[in-house]
This record gives structure tokens, C-alpha cells and sequence, in this order.
């Protein structure tokens, strides 16, 4: 295997082991070279230091678990291998320019600071439209369950499934468009857990006759940022990561309080008995311009 491809074989494993001891011996040993020689190769090939990066996506990660859970400060440091919250606030500070306290309090998500996963692969960074959506009216159904940031994906996946499933019933005809919508809050149960709220909804002026549940539901109206997804349904939940740990960072894009959006427009509107392998939507994203 080429050095590009030990590398990226490295950065896979290190991105699933934030959470465990990462001495550079430990990480020297599992790439299979000497400190030294892994150390000039990581920064060869990616143009970082390799302890500094691991520290930045520590922290990172940090911040996510700031704003989605109400997990205890100190708890969080630990997690992520800081030996106390002194030292964990320090180095917070210093990349994100603000204390955890305060980062975990402020209205709006500041995408500053987050240090995105380093990608090897050939990859084209999605570009948004700004948009300006409406007061929109929708009628629809909200769910709600709770998971921890490590379930999220998953869940999301299958859940999303499921809700759509439950609200379309038995309907032989889908809308044009389908509106799925989303958000999280700290679960007031468990502290290292979300609770995420999924709505799915349809324009009141395009219901089938035979969907007969549904309660009125506002979307509200101010700007977003849309990014457009087409391809595999097994792939959107990764896509929605990405635009959250890579592309909102290097826009530099603040996120304001508000829903995500997913507008779905299926292809096939003779439904069939099986989910669709291919979906096309958009996703948009609530921003502070």
C-alpha cells in the first residue's frame, strides 16, 4: 500500500478512536512504523502534525457533545482524554476562542473552531444556494426519541424510514414534494443523550385522500443555506454529517435556532412496496447571515 493510502487507512481508525489513548507510540504501532517515521509521514501527506490534529478533532468533537447533550463539562474532557477541566477549558479557549460554558450557552452554533475531518479521497466540498424561505403551513406528524451522539446516524437512518412509512400508510400515490423536519435538544432524562424531533409533513394543498392524520404545523420563515443531495438513500445521513463537520466549518457559516429541513422530491410518485434506492432532496440548513 502507497504512504496516501496508510494514511487514510490511519485516519479512519484514529476518527473511530478519539475517545481512546492515542499516545503517538500507541498510533506509531497500530500504522505499524516508528514514531518518528509516521510523524514526517502524516505531515507529508496531510500537512499536519499528527498530534496537533488529533487534539483539534478531540476538540471538536468536544463541542458536539456541547451543544447536543447537558452531559457535566468535566465528563466530556475526560471522554475525549484531557486529564482535568482546566487544562480541557485552556486548550477549548484556545481553538475556539471562547470558554465550554459559554460555547454551550450561545444562541447561535458558530461553525469557528471546528476542525474538520482530514478526507484523502477525492472530494468536491458541496456548494450551497442562500435562500430565503417563507412562513410555510404544512401538515404533518412529529416523533421524538433520544440516542446518544454515537447512535445518531444509525437512527436516523432507520427512523426516517419508519416515520415516513407511518404517515404515508397505505397511500398508492405520492406528493411531489415530502417534507421531513428536524431538530435536537439535550435530553432532559439522560445527559449523555439527545432527544431529536422528527416531523414529517406535506403541503396542506397537495394531501392524498386517504392520509387522514396530521396536525398543522409552522415552519418558519428566515434564511438558509440549501445544499441538494442525489444518490443513494443510505448515503444521506452521511452526506448531513458532512455538511455539519466539514462543509459549515470552512464556509464559515453561523447556525441559528431553527429546524433542519429535508424536501424530498420522489421520482416515482406510483409508490412501491420497497423504500426508493435513489432519493433527491434538498437540505437546508437555518443560517445567520
Amino acid at each position: 500500500m502507497d504512504q496516501a493510502g496508510i494514511i487514510r487507512d490511519l485516519l479512519s481508525w484514529l476518527e473511530s478512536h478519539l475517545d481512546q489513548p492515542l499516545s503517538l507510540d500507541n498510533v506509531a504501532a497500530k500504522a505499524g512504523y516508528s514514531k518518528w517515521h509516521l510523524q514526517r509521514m502524516f505531515k507529508d501527506i496531510t500537512g499536519n502534525a499528527i498530534g496537533a490534529y488529533i487534539r483539534a478533532r478531540r476538540l471538536s468533537k468536544a463541542a458536539v457533545a456541547l451543544r447536543l447533550t447537558s452531559r457535566p463539562i468535566l465528563d466530556i474532557a475526560l471522554q475525549y482524554r484531557f486529564d482535568s477541566q482546566q487544562t480541557f477549558t485552556r486548550a477549548f479557549k484556545k481553538q475556539f476562542a471562547q470558554t465550554p460554558a459559554l460555547y454551550r450557552r450561545a444562541e447561535d452554533w458558530k461553525a469557528f473552531g471546528i476542525c474538520a475531518p482530514i478526507r484523502l479521497d477525492s472530494f468536491t466540498l458541496p456548494t450551497p444556494q442562500f435562500v430565503t424561505l417563507p412562513e410555510l403551513h404544512l401538515i404533518g406528524l412529529t416523533k421524538s426519541y433520544s440516542c446518544t451522539l454515537e447512535q445518531l446516524s444509525s437512527f436516523r437512518t432507520e427512523l426516517r424510514l419508519q416515520f415516513w412509512h407511518q404517515y404515508l400508510g397505505e397511500v398508492k400515490t405520492l406528493p411531489s414534494v415530502l417534507y421531513g423536519l428536524h431538530h435536537s435538544r439535550p435530553s432532559q432524562e439522560k445527559d449523555d443523550e439527545q432527544e431529536v424531533l422528527y416531523t414529517t409533513a406535506l403541503d396542506p394543498h397537495h394531501i392524498p385522500s386517504n392520509i387522514q392524520e396530521g396536525l398543522p404545523i409552522v415552519l418558519q420563515g428566515g434564511d438558509y443555506a440549501m445544499f441538494s443531495y442525489q444518490g443513494a438513500a443510505s448515503g444521506l445521513q452521511d452526506f448531513i454529517l458532512m455538511l455539519y463537520d466539514t462543509c459549515l466549518p470552512t464556509l464559515a457559516l453561523i447556525r441559528r435556532k431553527g429546524q433542519d429541513v429535508e424536501r424530498f422530491y420522489p421520482q416515482d410518485v406510483n409508490r412501491q412496496s420497497q423504500a426508493p434506492t435513489e432519493i433527491y432532496c434538498d437540505y437546508l440548513i437555518p443560517i445567520r447571515r
